[in-house]
């Protein structure tokens, strides 16, 4: 068994091991798996155009168990074919912020089932664009530092949202500042506590070289969250940012431990009645919205996660670029198929990384999670999230170190660097970032004469991004 993953995965060539890989993936599980209780949350309490909840039900949240279930399995699919096919250590699930826009923005003007089409039509166009060989081309006409800036600031906007999911980090209701330490300035409430715990605990392991300092670290975490909840019966925060409460789940023994999976989302969707029902300008739009949000956040984290495992080449693209890529493209398809929204990489999976994965082993133990969370949900939910986030800080802090390898005395490459690593944290979006860091940088060498210098497919990808900034005027002009 040995040789057979040896020859496949290639462990040992990649310094890594098969105990790092299994590690690894549980890692990166650990830190996924809220999506299996944030995805519903979001996708169950939207109405559609008619008034209709996803999953079924006339009620908000009626459809969680049935969403909970069907993003697990195609999370845990997807990822199993990323590790099989591209021997990558990235995982897949339902992409955080292309799900809200899912059902704020795209299924209020139809049903579901057309929500969902548009998912699939979408994933559908970026496999085209990579099989044509396009996606990849942009790729590599991307200047090396630029993806580097990519990478430390994904580790800032990871490093964010550990922060804030761990409630040091807060909205404070103000213009200024719009964020700040705890609430009122100050550290309150007993999950915060616990998550300071548990990231000085995961520091220290991992500054003395202890294996598995992370996984280690949450485990640990989460017994301690554990206790203080028995002994002061914290409640939930309910999504106050002002609540001392925890922010996802309340650590606590499950009712039940296993449940049977309700997969009825499943084909639920439909191809093209998004385009009878708000016109083809308009659903157009919108697929187009997708794709450059989709397009650019996978290129940012592939990216991302093969400088820290050191599988990139000199020009900072990951080995298997073009699997990858395929797979990533086959993913957003199949969740608007699972009818739970465009799946994509998770930069999460820097944990499992930031662990010891190395190889695609690693994205498969994380997919088996997966599938075994379709009928564990009961466990997953009981796992805080201040138990997990830890992790990502840490984390954010090894991308952070990349930063060195961008000339900051070059003004051509330091200030589209600058923007592309503040604006991922400061917007909450690494399309955002991306797309600012790609615009100054065209415009910084054709000020500064330097227009030769521009890979053509850079001009393309730069008047792209224009066209995305300013998509809400371009659809009142043409609608």
């Amino acid at each position: 068994m040995t040789t057979v993953l040896e020859r496949h995965f290639k462990i040992a060539a990649r310094g890594s091991s098969v105990g790092r890989e299994v590690r690894g993936g549980v890692v990166t599980f650990l830190t996924m798996a809220y999506i299996i209780v944030l995805n519903p949350i979001i996708l169950a309490g939207v109405p559609d155009a008619d008034g209709n909840f996803l999953g079924g039900g006339s009620e908000p949240g009626s459809g969680f168990t049935t969403i909970a279930a069907c993003t697990a399995l195609a999370a845990g699919v997807l990822s199993i074919l990323m590790g099989a096919v591209a021997n990558f250590p990235l995982a897949i699930a339902t992409g955080l912020g292309l799900n809200a826009f899912v059902a704020y923005s795209v299924a209020s003007q139809m049903t579901w089932a057309d929500a969902m089409g548009l998912v699939v039509i979408e994933g559908l166009v970026i496999l085209l664009l990579v099989l044509t060989g396009f996606r990849k081309a942009v790729f590599d006409a991307v200047p090396a530092q630029l993806k580097t800036a990519i990478a430390v600031g994904i580790g800032l906007f990871i490093t964010l949202i550990g922060l804030v999911d761990a409630g040091f980090v807060r909205t404070t209701g103000n213009a200024a500042p719009p964020i700040g330490l705890g609430i009122g300035g100050e550290l309150a409430g007993w999950p915060v506590l616990v998550f300071c715990l548990g990231l000085l605990l995961m520091i220290a392991l991992h500054a003395r070289g202890v294996p598995g300092a992370i996984l280690i670290g949450i485990l640990a975490t989460t017994v301690l969250a554990g206790v203080v909840q028995a002994i002061t019966d914290t409640p939930g925060g309910g999504g106050d940012p002002t609540s001392k409460g925890w922010n996802l789940n309340v650590p606590s023994l499950p009712d039940t431990i296993v449940q049977t999976p309700d997969f009825s989302l499943l084909g639920q969707f439909s191809l093209l009645g998004s385009f009878e029902r708000v016109g083809v300008v308009a659903a157009s739009l919108l697929v187009f919205t997708l794709l450059l949000a989709d397009f650019f956040d996978t290129m940012g984290t592939m990216t991302a996660i093969g400088a820290e495992a050191g599988l990139n080449d000199e020009g900072g693209s990951p080995e298997g670029a073009q699997r990858i890529l395929v797979v990533d493209s086959i993913a957003a398809a199949a969740g608007g198929a699972a009818g739970v929204s465009s799946n994509t990489s998770y930069i999460e999976s820097a944990a499992g990384v930031g662990d010891g994965a190395r190889t695609g082993l690693a994205s498969i133990v994380t997919g088996v999670l997966f599938l075994l969370a379709t009928f564990f949900a009961p466990l997953v939910q009981h796992i805080p999230n201040e138990a997990a986030v830890p992790a990502l800080v840490l984390v954010g802090f090894l991308m952070m170190s990349q930063v060195t390898g961008i000339s900051w005395d070059d003004p051509d490459i330091a200030i589209p660097a600058f923007l592309t690593i503040v604006l991922m944290p400061f917007t909450y979006s690494i399309t955002a970032g991306i797309g600012a860091g790609f615009i100054a940088w065209v415009v910084l060498r054709v000020t500064r004469g330097r227009i030769a210098s521009i890979h053509p497919l850079m001009w393309v990808v730069t008047a792209l991004f224009v066209i995305y900034f300013a998509i809400d005027p371009i659809t009142r002009w043409l609608t």
